[in-house]
């Protein structure tokens, strides 16, 4: 009977498997170690990335409000500028207007104050014509300013003192309503009454 053989078996173990590292970990350790340093990484770049598309966003909207505001700032700016620059005529014209308006009242408060001093009735027939004379030019000189201011304010909001309606003047008559504007505002046209009055005087006085 032939001798026993002897059967063998040899077990192949992946040399991978037994490679250790350095450190005392094997190679699949170390793999894995990598694989989620990978993956912590990925995640980090994804949040940075997230936080960028944000922060992109915002800057986004930041931009098209500032251009909003640009948008409109341009617009109030003109819109309140051209309203101060009406506003400011409007004042001035008021102001001038309301000067003009005191200058009148006191013009008109003296002629009614001249006119009432006038009695009719109390003439003697001696004094008839010269009183007649005096008073007449007082009247005439009355309704003469009152006219000059009424053609003044035409236009004006104080045209409807006067009955007149409220519109714009062009042309000469603005022209001269303007001068008269001038001379009435420097007290010219209130100097008148003294001297038509002066010069009624001296013709009674000649004539006595």
């Amino acid at each position: 009977m032939p001798g026993n053989a002897e059967h063998t078996h040899h077990i192949r173990v992946r040399s991978t498997q037994l490679e250790m590292t350095p450190g005392g970990t094997s190679v699949g350790d170390d793999y894995d170690g990598k694989l989620k340093a990978a993956e912590a990484q990925l995640e980090q770049l994804k949040q940075k990335r997230e936080e960028l598309e944000r922060k992109k966003q915002e800057l986004e909207e930041l931009n098209s409000r500032k251009l909003d505001f640009m948008t409109s700032q341009v617009e109030l700016t003109e819109k309140l500028s051209s309203a101060v620059t009406r506003i400011d005529r409007e004042l001035f014209e008021m102001r001038q207007e309301m000067d003009d308006l005191e200058q009148c009242r006191v013009c008109f408060a003296s002629h009614l104050d001249k006119l009432g001093k006038y009695n009719p009735e109390a003439w003697t027939k001696e004094q008839l014509s010269t009183h007649l004379d005096r008073a007449m030019t007082t009247a005439d000189l009355a309704a003469d300013e009152y006219e000059q201011a009424a053609a003044h304010f035409d236009g004006m909001r104080s045209g409807a003192i006067f009955g007149r309606s409220k519109g714009k003047r062009t042309g000469p008559a603005g022209a001269a309503v303007g001068e008269f504007a001038t001379q009435f505002r420097n007290g010219l046209a209130f100097n008148l009454p003294v001297l038509v009055l002066g010069g009624a005087a001296l013709v009674v006085y000649i004539l006595k």
